[in-house]
């Protein structure tokens, strides 16, 4: 199989995982305990578009500075590419700026698709780590040096330590 043929595989495999994903996600009606649901209408055409952005850059490996799929990511370059390429939105390129958005802060237990979640981990008194909320108590986040960008549970007890709270780009 040649190179092209390899890679429009993966992308058709990389899709339809995306979308059996999505539809687990939509088809839970309410999350269990402890778990943050979203609430509110349906989830619109933006949301959608950052959701599947960004879940589809899964396993990107991390890189501090990284703003592309091909150098990789660092948290705030993960959400300044996926904001710019799925809903034509130009973010703030670091955590401070992010923090600083002027934007709706929906509570943990309101959370929507889209959301943009604020961390201080490690010890930090300001942000120093951001993701983005994709429904059913989960974030996609680049999380750290030699990890990849991965989906985590808000509910586990270290991003709880470091919560911060969000800011809703989209509304």
């Amino acid at each position: 199989m040649t190179l092209a043929c390899n890679r429009a595989h993966i992308s058709r495999s990389a899709a339809f995982l995306i979308a059996l994903l999505l539809g687990l996600l939509a088809g839970c009606s309410s999350a269990p305990i402890g778990q943050h649901a979203a609430s509110g209408p349906a989830v619109g055409k933006a949301q959608a578009e950052v959701q599947i952005r960004a879940m589809g850059l899964i396993g990107v490996p991390y890189r501090y500075g990284g703003t592309s799929p091909a150098t990789g990511f660092d948290c705030s370059g993960l959400i300044h590419y996926v904001y710019r390429e799925a809903a034509g939105i130009e973010l703030p390129r670091t955590t401070a700026g992010l923090s600083a958005l002027r934007t709706d802060r929906p509570p943990a237990d309101a959370l929507q698709p889209g959301d943009l979640l604020l961390f201080k981990v490690k010890g930090g008194r300001k942000v120093n780590h951001a993701g983005i909320y994709v429904g059913d108590g989960r974030f996609v986040h680049a999380p750290s040096s030699g990890g990849r960008v991965r989906l985590d549970q808000l509910v586990d007890r270290y991003w709880q330590r470091g919560y911060a709270g969000a800011r809703r780009v989209l509304n």
